[in-house]
């Protein structure tokens, strides 16, 4: 399954942050971030429901993280 996430991360340095905490609850599944989007969109394939840990460890972070259905 495809989840698509708004976020406010801003850029690759952001992103470059995030990348070892996102890689740990998701060592397995692919992501990416399209910085270019207005919504600055997280996409995650995963067979699990994951929003709700992809979402707390944004917050963590201090970004806006809300799942687009």
């Amino acid at each position: 399954m495809i989840y698509v996430f708004k976020t406010s991360v801003k850029n690759k340095k952001q992103v470059r942050k995030l990348k070892p905490d996102i890689n740990t609850i998701l060592p397995n599944e692919k992501w990416s971030f399209d910085l270019e989007d207005c919504d600055r969109i997280l996409r995650i394939d995963c067979e699990v429901n994951i929003v709700s840990r992809v979402k707390d460890l944004l917050h963590i972070h201090k970004f806006y993280c809300e799942e687009l259905e």
